[in-house]
């Protein structure tokens, strides 16, 4: 008689927040340009700045970071209204996030730029794409970003990744062996924003399977991801 299979658990979606502190933060060759101009608040070369750079790249924590140490607000470039723009408090900066989001009231952004302006108030925002290169309606709005001092997320190295992949299953208190996350490294796409997917995809399968995280259980993820067949064991 042979023993019934372990059933899987499903796994119930809970929100993993990351660590957004700035010890929190990784530098490599491919960002810490953008860590350096943070950190070297108040001492910009131009009251606004934009960060660029693609999807989980860092940009967001960089923001958070500046955040902490000013007292900024965050808000979201798709959410700003013209209307509330002339409301806000005085504050030392703002962070703006998204202000590549197609969504964005470009009256808005284009009236806070003119207001940071006017009250000597630094901007921290944050773009997948460069100023230069968003499609806007609004020529003054483009001139007034373009005269912002950009500074892009460039792609990691493996190094990075691999510490990246750690610092991720830490935050979801997962602990994954050295030779797993090598094996990982290897062969993952070289992105921040696969990394974290990975790491997902990984704590919900080693939850429903209720099982540590191994090298074959990373093959199949890896594949699954690849459009392809997982290996067999």
């Amino acid at each position: 008689m042979t023993g019934a299979a372990t059933p899987k658990q499903l796994p119930l979606g809970l929100v993993h927040a990351p660590a957004l502190g700035r010890d929190d933060f990784l530098v490599h060759a491919g960002n810490e340009a953008a860590f350096a101009l943070v950190e070297r608040w108040p001492d910009w070369p131009a009251p606004n700045v934009v960060i660029v750079g693609p999807p989980r790249s860092g940009k967001s924590h960089l923001a958070a970071i500046w955040s902490a140490a000013t007292g900024a607000a965050i808000v979201a470039a798709r959410d700003l209204a013209a209307a509330a723009v002339v409301a806000l408090p005085e504050a030392v900066g703002l962070v703006v996030e998204d202000i590549d989001d197609p969504a964005v009231d470009e009256v808005a952004l284009f009236h806070l730029l003119n207001l940071a302006r006017e009250r000597g108030m630094a901007l921290l925002m944050t773009s997948g794409v460069a100023p230069a290169a968003l499609p806007l309606a609004i020529a003054d709005l483009g001139s007034r970003l373009r005269a912002a001092t950009p500074v892009a997320l460039a792609e990691p190295d493996e190094e990075f990744l691999r510490r990246l992949l750690v610092k991720l299953f830490a935050d979801r208190q997962l602990s994954v062996e050295p030779q797993v996350i090598d094996y990982i490294v290897l062969r993952m796409e070289r992105s921040p924003d696969a990394a974290s997917r990975i790491v997902e995809l990984l704590d919900a399968e080693a939850l429903a399977a209720r099982r540590r995280i191994t090298r074959p259980m990373a093959s199949a993820v890896l594949a699954g991801l690849a459009g392809e067949a997982p290996p067999q064991d």
